[in-house]
C-alpha cells in the first residue's frame, strides 16, 4: 500500500490565513508517493544496516563504560584508589575494634589506632618513594632487601633477640612497645628478588632449560621457608609458596615442573602440620558454628561466624559490635573482616571484596600489559601476595580455610605487616605510570604553572583535563 509522503491540503489564497500559509512553508509540498514513507513533514528513517545490531541506549552505555574502563590510566587510578581507601577504612575499623582490647590491657582506648596510623604514615612515605622510583632502582634495592631479610629472621631465632608471641617466635623487639616481624619483609624480598633474577635470566634465554628456572630460585625460596618455620608461622609460609608459585608461572613454567615443586610443597606442608596439634586443632575447626567441649573448642572460628551472622545487610553501627567485648579473640588484627561484618554489614564487606578484586585485577593488567620482564614478574608477585593473603584471611574468617594467623593486607592492624605492603603497593603505582600510553596521559594532564612564556606569541591556556579542546577559534556565526 502506498500513500503520499505529505497529505496536506492545497491552500488557495481567499481562503487561506496566515497560519496556513507558514505551515506550507515549514512543510513543502510532497505530492510524490512514497510507499509506507513518513507523513507530511516527517524525515525518511534509514533503515538500520543488517550487519549492525541497532543502538540502544543499553549498548551505548555499554561501550561508553568500556572505553572509560580501557583508558590508559585505569590501572593507575585503581591502584591508587583502592589502596587508599582499603588503608582508611582499615584505620577505621582498628579505632573501632580495638577500644575494648586496649582497655582491657590498662591502655588508652586509642593505643592502637595510634601505632596504625604512625604505620600507616611512615608507609605512606615509602609509597610515594617507591611509585617515584626508577625501575633501575627496584631492581637494585632486590638483593640488599633479600640479605637485610635474612639477617633479620636469623637474628629472631637467637636467645635474648627474638620474641614469641601466641607462640609463635618470629618478632624483634624494636625498642619500647614497638616490633618488627622480619617474615613479613621476607615477602617483599621474594618479590623483587625473583623477579630480577627471572627478568636477567629471560633476557639472556635461559629460562626454556628447567635447571635455570628452579635454581637458585627454588632453593632460596626454600631457605626462607626453613627460617620462617623455625619461628612457627605457617601463615606466612604459605603466602611465601603462593608468591614462589606465581613467579614460576610467570615465567612459564612446564606443567609437570610446575606440578612437581607443588606435590613436594604439599607435602611438606602436610607433614608439618600432621606433627602440630596446634596445626591439626585449626584444621578440625573448619566449618564449625558452635563451640565444642573437648581440647578443640574452635571459640575463636565460632565467634567469627557470629559476628558476620549478626551483622545483617547493613550492619549494627560503627562502634556498636559485641563480639569485641571480649569474646572475638584478635579483633582488631586477624579477625577485623568479622568486626567490620557485624558493624558495616554485608554491604561493608563486600565493598572490602570489591576494593581487594579491582585491586587484583589492576595488578594483573599493569602485568599483562607490559614488555618489561622485571615489571611483568614483580607485578605478579604483588599481586599474588596481596590477593593470596586476603584470601586465606577471609576464608579463614567465613570458616571455608584453617585459621592461619595472617594479616587481611593494609586492613589489620600491624606495623610490620603494613610497611612493606604499603611499599609493594608502591612498586604497582611506578609499573602503572610507566606504560607508554599511561605516561603520555599524565604528561597531557601537567599543569604548566611556572613555565616561563613568550609575551610576544599568545597561547591557548592548556586545562588540567582528559577533554580535547578546540585549536582553532570558533567562528561568530558558529554554534
Amino acid at each position: 500500500m502506498t500513500r503520499p509522503a505529505c497529505a496536506g491540503r492545497p491552500w488557495e489564497g481567499t481562503r487561506g490565513t496566515v497560519e496556513a500559509a507558514r505551515g506550507a512553508q515549514r512543510r513543502p509540498v510532497c505530492p510524490v508517493a512514497v510507499p509506507d514513507g513518513p507523513p507530511c513533514g516527517g524525515r525518511p528513517v534509514a533503515p538500520p544496516h543488517p550487519g549492525r545490531p541497532a543502538r540502544t541506549p543499553l549498548r551505548a552505555l555499554h561501550t561508553r563504560a568500556y572505553k572509560a574502563w580501557d583508558r590508559p590510566l585505569t590501572a593507575y587510578y585503581l591502584i591508587l584508589g583502592g589502596s587508599a581507601l582499603i588503608t582508611v577504612l582499615g584505620l577505621v575499623m582498628v579505632y573501632s575494634a580495638s577500644q575494648i582490647t586496649a582497655l582491657q590491657m590498662s591502655l588508652p582506648g586509642s593505643y592502637f589506632f595510634r601505632k596504625q596510623l604512625l604505620a600507616a604514615g611512615i608507609g605512606t612515605v615509602l609509597l610515594l618513594a617507591a611509585s617515584r622510583m626508577p625501575v633501575r632502582l627496584h631492581r637494585a634495592l632486590a638483593y640488599p632487601i633479600l640479605a637485610g631479610s635474612v639477617f633479620l629472621m636469623i637474628l629472631v631465632q637467637v636467645p635474648g633477640i627474638g620474641m614469641e608471641v601466641n607462640g609463635n617466635q618470629n618478632w624483634i623487639g624494636v625498642g619500647g612497645s614497638f616490633q618488627l616481624q622480619p617474615s613479613e619483609f621476607g615477602k617483599l624480598a621474594l618479590v623483587l628478588w625473583g623477579a630480577d633474577l627471572l627478568a636477567r635470566k629471560q633476557e639472556r634465554r635461559l629460562l626454556s632449560q628447567w635447571k635455570h628456572m628452579l635454581v637458585p630460585l627454588v632453593p632460596a625460596a626454600f631457605m626462607l621457608l626453613g627460617l620462617i618455620m623455625l619461628g612457627g608461622d605457617m601463615g606466612t609460609a604459605i603466602i611465601l609458596t603462593a608468591v614462589l608459585f606465581g613467579l614460576l608461572w610467570l615465567a612459564g613454567a612446564p606443567t609437570r615442573l610446575f606440578a612437581g615443586v607443588l606435590t613436594v610443597a604439599a607435602l611438606i606442608g602436610a607433614l608439618l602440620i600432621r606433627t602440630s596439634p596446634n596445626r591439626m586443632a585449626r584444621l578440625a575447626c573448619l566449618g564449625a558454628t558452635e563451640p565444642q567441649p573437648g581440647p578443640v573448642d574452635c571459640w575463636q572460628a565460632v565467634h567469627g561466624i557470629y559476628a558476620l551472622a549478626s551483622g545483617g545487610i547493613f550492619g549494627s553501627g560503627l562502634g556498636a559490635s559485641v563480639e569485641k567485648w571480649g569474646q572475638l579473640p584478635e579483633a582488631h588484627t586477624d579477625f577485623i573482616f568479622a568486626i567490620t561484618g557485624e558493624e558495616l554489614g554485608l554491604a561493608g564487606t563486600l565493598s572490602v571484596l570489591a576494593l581487594f578484586a579491582a585491586l587484583g585485577y589492576a595488578g594483573i593488567r599493569v602485568a599483562g600489559r607490559t614488555e618489561d620482564p622485571f615489571v611483568r614478574y614483580a607485578a605478579g608477585g604483588v599481586t599474588t601476595w596481596i590477593t593470596a593473603q586476603a584470601v586465606i584471611n577471609i576464608g579463614a574468617v567465613l570458616g571455608l580455610l584453617p585459621i592461619a594467623g595472617v594479616p587481611l593486607p593494609l586492613f589489620s592492624y600491624g606495623g610490620s605487616a603494613l610497611l612493606p605492603t604499603m611499599f609493594a603497593i608502591g612498586l604497582l603505582i611506578a609499573f602503572a605510570r610507566d606504560e607508554p600510553a599511561a605516561r603520555a596521559a599524565l604528561a597531557m594532564r601537567q599543569p604548566r604553572f611556572g613555565r616561563k612564556r613568550d609575551r610576544g606569541t599568545q597561547r591557548p591556556h592548556r586545562w588540567n583535563t582528559m577533554r580535547r579542546r578546540a585549536t582553532a577559534a570558533r567562528s561568530s556565526g558558529e554554534r
